[in-house]
């Protein structure tokens, strides 16, 4: 069986054993099969009798060619080179076939065992010849099985696009891509049908001429009704452009006599705007006036400076809240702010109503403020006004950094005293306003909501580093802080309005 290299990948091959025993009736039957098999793949094209496509000369001399062309006998590739050969069968070119030479042929194996060394000595000399005999006559047959077979590849590889032989995977292959191009094949000639089945509907037919061309001669009886209409329009256009001239002398007149009225009605109208202009302007500051006044009888700087309220369980001033919970934290930065609104607040409604703190000075200072606690010495007994007494100043810083924690009370002791200080000017003040009502009211003053008693206010301590205190109770302390001082803050509003409606 002879072997053979595929023409596509280079890989050995071995041809089936059908083409050793090929006769010369099949070798015709597979040369005729391929020549029908392209004459397959060109089928005459489809023609239309109104759009031929192509002529018809040149139709029959493309048959004339094809019916006088005889069979190519060349390849693009000669294979069939059996010189030098190797023992293997293997040659030195790998692009050329090979023949494989086993050993059953170069040497007929022995039918019996010889029994005996005279009688193996006997056949030895004549088995030496029947053995070069059939190697000779083997050889011819083999050397024209693989002419007539590299005959045949050539044939086939010359009436195709492909090279042959072809191993089973470059077939698998080459089938694919041929499997391919017939789909897109396919494709392009379903477009060029549906193109020309197109084309074909787009004739239009005679009944649709006789249509259009009735269309057109209706088209036309309507131009010409339309140009009689315009021409005699246009006559009616210039009788009345006659009469508009006319018309427009008449109105130039008219214009004339009201250009004159008009100017005599703008003089007039120019002294009424004069006096109008001025009684607007006179009327318009007079409401200015009134609302600017009414606006500032009701302004209450008070109100506006220091907004007291609440967001739950906090009492706030301006927005800030003081306090502090254990599941709603709160920075000492907006704490120690509303302290200082809160000081602020104190000082000023003081001021407002002359009244001197015993014994303490707030200090506002923002987030940082502070209360002066001024003590005189027991001893001093003098009155002598060249030696006046000076008092010891001690500073209660109403602010905490929050670097100490509150349950240490030794570190936040003075920020708890700064707090019992306020608690105490708050009570001082309260009782000025209480005994000492307003300017022009004989009744009694008002009355603090909570009683204040050292650092409890309505019984909640102050203090934040006490021992039985802890942040709710501080919070709701701060919380009635703030609703006495809304209290003070409101008295000093009404003694404000009283003053201005007495003045």
């Amino acid at each position: 069986m002879a072997a053979m290299y595929c023409q596509k990948c280079r890989t050995l091959i071995t041809l089936d054993s059908s083409l050793d025993d090929l006769n010369p009736a099949a070798f015709k039957l597979l040369t005729d099969a391929t020549s029908s098999s392209l004459q397959l793949q060109h089928p005459p094209p489809l023609q239309r009798q109104d759009r031929p496509v192509y002529s018809q000369d040149r139709k029959e001399e493309h048959d004339r060619v094809s019916r006088d062309a005889t069979t190519p006998v060349f390849r693009r590739t000669v294979l069939s080179n059996l010189s030098h050969t190797s023992r293997s069968g293997l040659k030195d070119n790998p692009a050329m076939s090979f023949v494989l030479l086993t050993e059953s042929q170069l040497v007929q194996p022995a039918n019996h065992v010889q029994n005996d060394k005279g009688t193996a000595r006997k056949q030895e000399t004549s088995t030496a010849g029947n053995h070069c005999s059939l190697i000779n006559e083997h050889g011819s047959q083999l050397s024209t099985k693989i002419k007539s077979t590299d005959r045949l590849f050539e044939i086939l590889s010359s009436r195709s696009d492909i090279d042959h032989p072809i191993c089973v995977e470059c077939t698998e292959m080459l089938v694919e891509g041929m499997q391919k191009r017939l789909g897109s094949a396919t494709r392009e000639r379903d477009a060029y049908v549906e193109f020309l089945r197109q084309a074909n509907a787009d004739i239009p037919s005679e009944a649709e001429r006789e249509q259009a061309q009735q269309e057109l001669d209706r088209i036309l009886d309507l131009e010409k009704k339309a140009f009689a209409e315009l021409e005699s329009l246009e006559k009616e256009k210039a009788e009345l452009d006659e009469q508009i001239l006319a018309l427009d002398l008449e109105a130039q007149q008219l214009d004339d006599e009201e250009e004159a009225f008009w100017r005599e009605r703008n003089a007039f109208m120019t002294t009424l705007a004069a006096f109008q202009s001025e009684r607007d302007r006179i009327n318009a500051k007079f409401d200015h006036d009134a609302k600017q006044l009414q606006r500032l009888q009701r302004t209450n700087v008070y109100n506006d400076t220091f907004c007291i309220g609440h967001d739950g369980y906090f009492g706030t001033i301006n927005g800030l809240r003081l306090g502090k919970l254990p599941n709603i934290p709160v920075d000492w930065t907006e704490i120690n702010a509303a302290w200082g609104q809160t000081c602020l607040l104190l000082a000023t409604v003081a001021e407002k109503l002359n009244f001197t703190f015993q014994g303490y000075r707030p200090v506002p200072m923002g987030s940082t403020s502070r209360i002066e606690k001024i003590e005189y010495p027991q001893s001093a007994s003098t009155n002598d006004p060249s030696h006046p007494v000076k008092p010891r100043i001690t500073t209660l810083e109403l602010h905490w950094s929050g670097d100490m924690p509150l349950g240490l009370g030794f570190f936040n002791r003075r920020f708890d005293s700064a707090m019992t200080a306020f608690l105490e000017c708050l009570k001082q003040l309260g009782d000025h306003v209480e005994h000492a009502p307003a300017r022009g009211h004989t009744t009694q003053g008002l009355k603090m909501p909570y009683d204040i008693q050292k650092d409890k206010i309505h019984d909640m301590s102050i203090r934040l580093g006490a021992f039985n205190s802890n942040e709710e109770s501080w919070t709701k302390a701060l919380k009635y802080t703030l609703t006495c001082c809304k209290y003070l803050l409101a008295h000093a509003s009404n003694i404000d309005s009283s003053n201005r409606r007495g003045a």
